[in-house]
């Protein structure tokens, strides 16, 4: 018995054993107790993570991959299941700390990590495999045509590291795309607390008009009178890194 891969919702398992001994292996198990499992299907990664000492959450919303799970691994049961990763609170490990692995749905996996993003404070690190366009946007540093929104709003709160390509070969059924595994570790930069939501609009804004110099892409943002003269408003946004536009939001936040 195996599961049928659902288009819908972007099931592509993955058959490679040693892939998946990899992915596992990037989690250093270290400063945290549970582990998070997004979309384990046929459990290739979770027979892995069930070796271990941490408790094992599968956050998983197909009931044919549930039924085989559970009657596949001994140690699963219904207790393991949380449902939709992207409608947890995490309130079942009462705000201790929990990693996140995965071989994502593609059709989601920016959402996942905004998910993660607004949970940076429980979740010290995540490892994950994507399509590898989003891995490398995620992973992307500043003046490269990868570098964007992604890329900054997620390096604000963790280190990004690019681990390997997948090829489609290794996939039942195998996607259009090759996929990449990157590793988060949290390191959420000073300056920012407080100024999150400041901070998304500056970002966000000055690269949806990418080409153009932040003096004229923030202009929605009604840019305060004593930064209209900064040298960050003389640049694109592409041009400025994370720490640049942690000191542009705390600038701008006090001159409110």
């Amino acid at each position: 018995m195996s599961v049928k891969a659902k288009k819908h919702l972007g099931q592509h398992f993955l058959t490679d054993e040693n892939i998946a001994r990899k992915i596992v292996e990037g989690l250093s198990f270290e400063g945290y107790n549970d582990i998070m499992e997004v979309g384990p299907g046929m459990g290739v990664l979770t027979k892995y993570l069930l070796e271990k000492d941490h408790k094992t959450y599968l956050a998983e919303i197909d009931n044919e991959s549930i039924e085989y799970l559970k009657n596949n691994y001994s140690k699963i049961t219904q207790d393991n299941f949380v449902g939709d990763f992207l409608k947890q609170d995490f309130g079942f490990i009462q705000r201790e700390q929990i990693a996140i692995i995965g071989n994502f749905p593609y059709n989601i996996s920016s959402q996942i990590l905004f998910k993660i993003i607004d949970h940076y404070d429980i979740i010290p690190e995540m490892v994950g495999m994507f399509q590898k366009e989003v891995a490398e946007r995620t992973a992307a540093v500043p003046r490269t045509k990868d570098y964007g929104i992604l890329s900054v709003l997620v390096q604000a709160y963790y280190d990004v590291s690019y681990l390997f390509t997948v090829h489609e070969n290794v996939f039942n059924p195998p996607p259009k795309v090759k996929s990449g595994v990157i590793k988060l570790t949290r390191n959420p930069k000073e300056g920012l607390a407080g100024n999150e939501i400041l901070f998304k609009q500056i970002v966000k804004t000055g690269f949806n008009q990418r080409r153009k110099k932040l003096s004229n892409a923030l202009k929605p943002l009604n840019i305060p009178e004593n930064l209209k003269d900064h040298i960050f408003l003389d640049k694109r946004a592409e041009e400025l890194s994370v720490l640049d536009f942690i000191a542009f939001t705390q600038l701008w936040k006090e001159s409110l």
